[in-house]
Order: C-alpha cells, then structure tokens, then sequence
C-alpha cells in the first residue's frame, strides 16, 4: 500500500470510528501489532493522534508506522483496561510500555509433599509448592521465616519424604532433631496431623494472621496452665513472645487500618516506577516494586492503571481498598479509590512513595556502576533539555566574588568538563579595579581577563556559564561575552530564596524563572556546581586575608628579608618587643648588619 493509499486509509477509519469506550490497535505495513491502546472514547483518542505535532521523536515515529487501525468496542472502561492488557501481553507491541526486568525479589515456598518444606526462593517452579509473595519490602520474607522456625519445628532437610517411608522406618532423625530446632517427623516423633497443623499455622503467619496464631496460642498455654502442665504452659509463651517480637519488627498501622494495597509512583526521563505495599491486618506483609520503560507519550493515570494490574497479579491480591497518590484511568466498582491526606493511610501513601525513590535511585546506581558515562549524559542532556541548548553542556564555567567590604577582593571560576569538576582548569583572580566592593565590576572584570586570555591562547570556550547569583550578575557576564567580546556563549544564573538557599534557576534575557525539583539530578548537579565556586572562592580569599594579616612593619624594613624577619619572631616573639630591643640585643639574634638596619628602623638612627 502507498503512503498516499494509506493516508487516504487512515482517514476513513478515524471518520468511522464510534465514540464509544473500547480497544485499538495499531499495525504497520507488514501487519504487525506496533500498539495497543484503551480510550474512554475512540473516535476522540485515536483521532489526537494525528491532528498534532508530538513532542516525543517516538510519538512521531509510530504515527508515520501506522498502515493500519482496528479497534473493539466494548461495554465499560473496566472492560477496555482488561482486553487491553491481555493484548499487551499478547502482541508485546513495539511502542507499548515495556515492563523491566529488576533483580529477583524472593518469595515463600511450601513444598507439596506429604512433610512439606517453607523456604526462601527465588525461582518459581509451579510443580514443586505453592509460592507466596514475591518480596521486596526489607527484609520481611527472612523474618517470617525465623518466625516460623521458631514457633514450628518444621523439617528444613532436603530428604524426598513420603507417608509410607516413614511407616516403613526408611528415615532416622537427624542432628537437627537432637538440638530441638526439627520435629523428628521422619521417626514418628510427632503425628502427620500434627504436623499439617504445623503446616496450617504456618500458612496464616505468611498470610499476615499471626496475631490469629498468637490468639491461639494464647488459650492453648492457658489451657495447659490449668492443667498444671506448667513447662508445655511455658513452651507455648515462648513462642508467643516469638510472635510480639515479630510484629514489633513489622509495620503496624492502626487498628482501623485493616486490608489494603498502598502505591507509590514515580518517573524520570521515560521511565515508570510503581510500587506497591500489600496491607493485611494492619501489617505490612508483602512489598513489591516494578519498572516499565515508556515507549511513546503515556499519560501517568493509564501507567498506574497498568502497573496496579501486574502488581495485584504478581502479590495476588484481591484487596478493595486501594491507596493512591492519583487517581488511575481505570473505572472497576469492586475498588475503592482513596488519596490519602492525613493519618495513617496517608502515612502509608507516604511510605510506598519513599519505596519506589529508593528503587528509582538504587536502579539509578546499579547502572552508573555499569556504565560510569551514563550518570553524566543524563545530567548533561537533561540540562541541555531545560535550556534548551544547541550544544551538550561538557564544558561549564562558573564564576564567584569574595570579599569583605571590598578588603581583600578576589573572585575564582570553576570549570566542569563532563559533569565532573577539572580542578586543573580552575582560576583565581585578585581584583585589580578601585571599588572592589562593586561585585558587579568585578565580576566584568575577571570574566573579561578569563575569555580575553583563552581568546589570546586561542583556547576553547565553555558551552554554558553559570552565575553564581542572580539576574545582576548574569548582566554583568553578558554585557562583557556577548557586548565587548562578542561571543556567543549560553549564560544561566542560580538564584537563592530568603533564607540562602537555591531554589531557581535563570535562563534567557531578560531572565526566566525555571523551576526545579530539589530531587532532581539536574538541581543537584547545579548546586554542586554553586558549592564548589564557593568553596573555592571563599578559600581564596580567606587565604588572601591571612597572608595581609600576618604582614608587619618588618615587611617595611628595606634589606631585611625572609629568613631575618623569622630568626627575629622567633626571638623576640613580638614586634613590640623587637622595637623596644637594645643593639646588642638585636646583633646577638640576627648578626651586627642586619641588627643594625632593624635598630636604625625603629628608633630613627640613621647614623649607625
């Protein structure tokens, strides 16, 4: 089919489509699914895509693949979300959301064997037992685990175990029998029945009902008290002990908080994070985090919409409260939406948003150890993308003034070469000009001598100047880069809030405000850019003051030098004391020559 055929193919089918909540699928020219989407109506979502100019290159590329539309209307919004992720799971489009394999999170097995086994797994054989979890929330899976352990002394040995080799006396106890920490089920030691209740037990501790076991337990020990079986009586309170030193390890909300899923989302550049925080009587008991990588423009609602799919399959949960900090693009009765302001949901909304930072940022680290450039290109295009820049800022310049009332003036310039500080490039400069208290003056000043230098030594310019203060400054840089020296060069200026702390950046003339957040890669790499043009200036200049402080009126003396000016401190200890000394005095310490020239300073005897 030609590009005009398929154009004129396309039109008809948006001219045809219903306006009514259904199902799309886009296909390229060799009839392959490129995407799938739900809309809450049709004739309106597909239609946008063609009727404007997107901003994401992606975007752009699957609107010029499209050969071809079909579509499936359905009966409710819920309905398209479900028929959409079977598709998705289906086709695995090329421009759908692509979900990303993290690390493996663990999960609970119990074996389906006649003396069933609970471990800790990572990999998931259905054959084998039935799995509960996965995990990621802390350490929760190795807790209730040593719960269970403690409480049960259920089998940890790997011996393939049946009913009937226990009758037939197959098996003999183990080590672990004779220290207590195992049943001795393999020599009768205990009941089959006794040690599926064991087993049952065990199953309501994963699920999150271990106070429902402490309950138990509770009037079991009672029951043995009144039968004065006081050592079982004491057992029993051990393991219930066991029980509240777990629960204090383990989150609990308040009692008014009973079975919920709580999620947490965030995203950078085009990729999704979502977590999720699986409440069951209170206590957190399962936690898990996904990443999906966006593939064209999607807004955040229908992100979260599929992310809460997986995740409710992945932990199995069927829970009807849901915790979000948004509101999803999925309509299902049987759930009940809630953004969470205050209390303790809010608190829990709170924690599932600091879970899935710590993810973004642990899977932002994991890659920077694997790619060291990675970091510095996601700062630096990300940068670029704000302002907006023809070139990728690798070569920073950023400028600072010190001085105190104009004493002592000085001002330095910092240089970052591919995100990193090039100390070797950095520059300190004296103010040479009469009203040093002028930081605008001086500031025109040092920027004057550092490009006409690199103008001079043919060198290379920076491709971004930062100032260290705001639209003043970047004035004075401008009036000297673009107006005397007629470089074109891209100048941005930080500006502070009232109590000192940065908290904008300025781009443009006249300068605009751009907003950051204080969580974001670029900010912080901009304030380290403003902290270390600080240091350095501030260092300089306390280095500068120092060395005028310690200057005297033996720095007046005319042939007396260094080593002399020493030899007397050393002496004399005091410049009051050195004037006040005798000839002899000041020939014994520094020699008759120079003795002479210093007691002729001091006490204006110009005939010796």
């Amino acid at each position: 089919m030609s590009v005009s055929a398929t154009s004129e193919h396309i039109k008809t089918i948006l001219q045809q489509l219903p306006e009514e909540p259904g199902v799309y699928q886009y296909f390229n020219v060799s009839g392959e699914v490129i995407y799938v989407g739900k809309a809450k109506n049709l004739k309106r979502r597909v239609s946008s895509y063609f009727q404007k100019e997107h901003e994401w290159l992606k975007t752009r590329q699957l609107v010029k693949n499209i050969a071809d539309i079909k579509y499936v209307v359905v009966n409710s919004e819920q309905d398209a979300f479900l028929l959409e992720n079977n598709l998705i799971k289906q086709y695995q489009p090329h421009y759908n959301i692509l979900l990303k394999d993290g690390k493996s999170y663990p999960s609970i097995c119990i074996t389906r064997e006649d003396f069933p086994r609970i471990y800790k797994t990572r990999k998931i054989i259905k054959d084998v037992g039935d799995y509960y979890g996965p995990y990621s929330y802390g350490n929760t899976v190795d807790l209730v685990l040593e719960l269970i352990h403690h409480i049960y002394p259920i089998r940890t040995c790997n011996t393939a175990m049946t009913t009937a080799g226990v009758n037939a006396g197959k098996y003999k106890a183990c080590l672990k029998y004779h220290l207590k920490t195992c049943c001795g089920v393999c020599e009768k030691c205990v009941s089959e029945s006794e040690y599926a209740a064991y087993i049952a037990a065990a199953k309501k501790i994963i699920r999150g009902d271990a106070m429902d076991v402490a309950r138990q337990l509770q009037t079991q020990m009672q029951s043995e008290a009144a039968q004065m079986h006081y050592e079982k009586a004491a057992e029993i309170k051990e393991k219930l002990e066991h029980i509240h030193k777990f629960c204090s390890k383990t989150i609990i909300t308040n009692s008014s908080v009973k079975n919920l899923d709580v999620f947490g989302y965030e995203e950078q550049d085009q990729n999704v994070y979502v977590s999720v925080l699986h409440v069951h009587n209170g206590s957190i008991v399962q936690g898990q985090t996904i990443e999906y990588h966006k593939q064209v423009e999607e807004p955040r609602e229908e992100l979260l919409a599929h992310a809460m799919a997986e995740l409710r399959q992945q932990i199995g949960s069927d829970t009807q409260e849901v915790l979000v900090p948004f509101l999803p693009d999925v309509i299902d009765e049987k759930l009940h939406f809630n953004i969470a302001v205050s209390g303790d949901k809010k608190h829990l909304l709170d924690l599932a948003m600091q879970n899935v930072r710590q993810y973004r940022m642990d899977r932002l680290k994991q890659s920077d150890k694997l790619n060291p450039n990675q970091r510095m290109m996601r700062v630096l295009t990300g940068l670029q993308r704000l302002l907006q820049l023809k070139d990728l800022p690798v070569f920073i310049d950023s400028f600072d003034n010190s001085h105190i009332q104009g004493n002592n003036a000085v001002a330095a310039c910092v240089v970052f070469k591919k995100a990193k500080p090039s100390k070797s490039d950095y520059k300190r400069f004296k103010i040479q000009h009469d009203n040093s208290a002028d930081d605008y003056a001086s500031m025109r000043e040092i920027v004057r001598r550092r490009y006409q230098d690199i103008i001079d030594e043919n060198g290379d310019f920076p491709n971004l100047i930062i100032a260290d203060g705001g639209e003043a400054q970047m004035n004075a840089i401008r009036e000297v880069v673009q107006h005397q020296l007629q470089l074109n060069i891209p100048i941005a200026g930080l500006k502070k809030d009232a109590h000192h702390r940065t908290n904008t950046l300025l781009f443009g003339f006249p300068p605009q405000e751009l907003s950051l957040k204080v969580t974001d890669e670029v900010f912080r790499f901009l304030v380290q850019i403003q902290d270390e043009v600080h240091r350095f200036a501030i260092t300089y200049h306390k280095s500068t003051r120092a060395k005028a402080q310690t200057r005297s009126q033996l720095d007046e003396i005319q042939g007396v030098g260094s080593v002399t000016k020493q030899k007397l401190l050393t002496t004399f200890h005091s410049i009051s004391r050195i004037s006040s000394a005798t000839l002899d005095e000041l020939i014994d310490a520094v020699g008759k020559h120079y003795g002479s020239i210093v007691y002729r300073y001091f006490n204006n005897d110009l005939s010796r």
